[in-house]
């Protein structure tokens, strides 16, 4: 018999309780009567704002605190961006449900004073903000001519610097900026000829602990089967890698019929490496697809570049 009440943990930036909120509001309709409640907290990523997210590590860096409360049995469950999710979890923790996908594409968003422009027609030096190595290996490789700036912050700190002049353009995660409501910010999809997103980027995770059958129950109901077989392949593919969220790591996935295409790449920082290749099989045995791909890209050099990625970018002791 399913509990009465659920408790989420979750980081307390407003995407965070936006998302958690939607995810609250949908298990509330699903299972009435149940009780819910939210405990927000900052994690290690959240008060960690000086340094390039690279170098700090990203083992649980937006994670970690949630899956404490979690072990603690002070949360039944963890909503997060499944982008930030490692694809090893904890000891007695599992990743119990994938939620539908938002568009996965990286998004443009320009200063006023670029309006007129796109990606490709931005003037040479022109200053772009991301925090994400995996945008900056793959613009650096179609965009040479371009300035690149990191960026922390949470969405709307990064807006107001863009808006005051210390950014020509962003690159952010289209659907973040879909659940703010800042979908009108949107300048540019980037087509994954240019840019392929992050694995998992657009859908939400929800972890829990392992056995723990009356919160599987209640969670499943937002389990979206088609996010879930695209998103595992992509996890697949990036711990075969073993790579981390803080790479240049990209991948792409689309269906032909009953077959799931995975397409995945692996970039040097400075750009001018880049291997990229896909895998395709049957959409009910995602994770091997995913295995397939990394092994071809290992054949091709990606395991090289990024033991030299991890070497420049490993945190200081």
């Amino acid at each position: 018999m399913a509990a009465s009440q659920l408790r989420i943990a979750s980081r307390r930036s407003q995407l965070a309780m936006v998302q958690t909120h939607w995810v609250r509001d949908e298990l509330a309709k699903a299972h009435e009567g149940l009780e819910i409640s939210i405990e927000a907290m900052a994690t290690q990523g959240d008060k960690i704002l000086d340094v390039a997210l690279a170098k700090i590590g990203d083992k649980g860096l937006f994670t970690k605190e949630l899956e404490a409360q979690m072990l603690v049995d002070q949360a039944d469950i963890a909503v997060h961006s499944l982008k930030d999710l490692p694809t090893n979890l904890p000891e007695g923790l599992m990743l119990g449900c994938i939620t539908e996908r938002e568009d996965p594409a990286d998004a443009l968003v320009v200063h006023e004073k670029h309006k007129d422009k796109t990606l490709a027609t931005l003037p040479a030096g022109a200053v772009v903000g991301t925090s994400s190595l995996r945008r900056l290996a793959q613009l650096r490789h179609h965009y040479p001519h371009l300035t690149f700036k990191d960026v922390r912050g949470n969405v709307i700190t990064r807006l107001e610097k863009l808006d005051s002049g210390e950014f020509d353009c962003l690159i952010l995660a289209a659907a973040g900026l879909g659940r703010l409501g800042l979908g009108d910010r949107i300048h540019e999809l980037i087509d994954p000829s240019i840019s392929l997103h992050a694995v998992g980027q657009g859908a939400l995770g929800i972890e829990c602990r392992e056995g723990d059958a009356a919160v599987l129950e209640q969670i499943k109901v937002l389990e979206h089967l088609p996010t879930a077989r695209r998103c595992l392949a992509e996890r697949a593919f990036l711990r075969e890698l073993e790579g981390g969220c803080q790479v240049p790591i990209g991948v792409n996935t689309r269906f032909e019929g009953d077959t799931l295409v995975l397409t995945g790449m692996v970039a040097s920082l400075d750009g001018l490496r880049l291997i990229r290749d896909e895998a395709r099989g049957p959409q009910e045995d995602p994770e091997a697809i995913g295995i397939a791909l990394a092994h071809a890209l290992k054949a091709q050099g990606a395991g090289e570049i990024l033991e030299e990625i991890f070497a420049s970018v490993r945190p200081e002791a």
